[in-house]
């Protein structure tokens, strides 16, 4: 059975976190459109789309274990994904200051023989009061663009972060943890050697 891991994303953090754990990897990004269905439920549809894009790319590479993740921001009925530009990141950001939302990332695990596991990690993540200058100074430093909910944890958005509840990670794009589990389940426990695994 191939050994071979494929990343089926197009996010440099959930690359990051990969390389962070020694793997080899090779990305492939998926081709599939990511939108909310009618009244899907945004747990519903993070699953939903990690699952598609695992399943894109393992068409195109069998016999290879493939990840796929989808990461939605949810603020009471809201959800959020990337701002479309700089007035929807201003409208998110005053949107999280001074309460709590939650972070939804689906993740999708096929194994090269073709069972998957799929599931939806949450973590509650609660901002501080902001002030209108705060946010401008935090959407000018750059990271909000391409982030759902427009910040990134694991950069300067931290200082947005009052408490957070649940996996750090999960909150990046990618809860390894629960991967660590999924792979378990599929039968190949994440700390054996996967190439030049450190």
């Amino acid at each position: 059975m191939s050994m071979s891991i494929v990343l089926a994303s197009k996010s440099p953090r959930r690359r990051e976190l990969l390389e962070s754990l020694g793997w080899d990897f090779v990305i492939e990004e998926p081709d599939i459109e990511e939108k909310a269905a009618p009244g899907e439920a945004p747990d519903v549809m993070v699953r939903r789309l990690a699952c598609e894009k695992a399943h894109e790319v393992f068409c195109r590479s069998p016999r290879c274990w493939v990840i796929g993740a989808d990461t939605a921001v949810v603020a009471g009925c809201a959800v959020l994904g990337k701002p479309y530009d700089r007035e929807d990141a201003v409208s998110m950001l005053k949107m999280l200051q001074g309460r709590k939302h939650t972070v939804m990332t689906g993740v999708a695990l096929f194994a090269p023989d073709g069972r998957r596991d799929v599931v939806c990690e949450k973590t509650d993540v609660t901002f501080r009061k902001l002030s209108d200058e705060e946010i401008d100074a935090y959407i000018a430093c750059g990271e909000s663009m391409d982030k759902a909910g427009a910040y990134a944890i694991q950069g300067a958005g931290s200082l947005l972060v009052e408490r957070i509840e649940g996996c750090y990670f999960n909150v990046v794009g990618l809860p390894l943890e629960r991967l660590s589990e999924m792979f378990s389940a599929l039968g190949r426990p994440l700390l054996k050697q996967w190439g030049n695994c450190r």
